[in-house]
């Protein structure tokens, strides 16, 4: 069973790795985030809380975010063992799950603050269907509009400087200490994600023992 937990500043491209870790290994995907947005949609208490922690400009608090990892993993529909994104986010988080939990790794995939900005500004969404694009890496064949759809690509709505500036200075004060903390038990793999989606995967593999595998 192989239990591993990714980390990185948003762009960083957590999801792409994670979900391609789960489908080549048989992994279970656990989005925390997705999580979090399916309780805000169906209007749930929990949904409720989240939203009013993001209205406020705050991280979701240390125990709602506890409550839900521990009832997610509680579930044990990870036969082959799991790849969490998006926890933890904090060193109290971090020291919850130590406390409770045996992983494999946490993989932190490090990326300097001027390629997040780059990214994070080249990315649009159709304002029809959803589809997610980005000027660097997945351009549309007409610009500005939607491959599949035809509709209109627009920014997203929190995708603006002074944002950015928040949820890097949220990462930097707030996550980096949670992951000096993996770093103290050898249990962090470092990768370089500036790179290819391809040869990030590999080079996670690769540190993971699992590129034969």
């Amino acid at each position: 069973m192989r239990k591993y937990v990714i980390m990185g500043v948003q762009g960083s491209g957590k999801g792409t790795q994670a979900r391609r870790l789960a489908a080549d290994f048989e992994l279970e995907h656990i989005e925390v985030g997705d999580i979090f947005r399916w309780n805000v949609q169906h209007h749930t208490k929990l949904g409720a809380r989240v939203r009013r922690d993001i209205d406020a400009g705050m991280l979701v608090g240390d125990d709602v975010v506890e409550q839900v990892v521990r009832d997610r993993l509680e579930a044990h529909d990870w036969n082959y063992g799991f790849v969490i994104d998006g926890f933890p986010r904090t060193v109290g988080q971090a020291e919850f799950f130590l406390e409770r939990y045996d992983i494999d790794a946490v993989i932190h995939l490090v990326m300097p603050d001027a390629e997040v900005e780059a990214r994070i500004m080249a990315r649009r969404v159709c304002s029809e269907c959803g589809l997610d694009y980005n000027h660097m890496s997945h351009r549309p064949d007409v610009d500005g509009r939607c491959d599949v759809c035809g509709g209109q690509l627009v920014a997203r709505n929190d995708d603006t400087p002074d944002a950015l500036a928040q949820r890097l200075r949220d990462y930097h004060e707030r996550t980096e200490p949670a992951l000096e903390l993996f770093a103290a038990k050898e249990q962090l793999v470092e990768i370089d994600a500036t790179r290819s989606k391809d040869d990030v995967f590999d080079a996670i593999t690769s540190q993971l023992g699992l590129a034969n595998g």
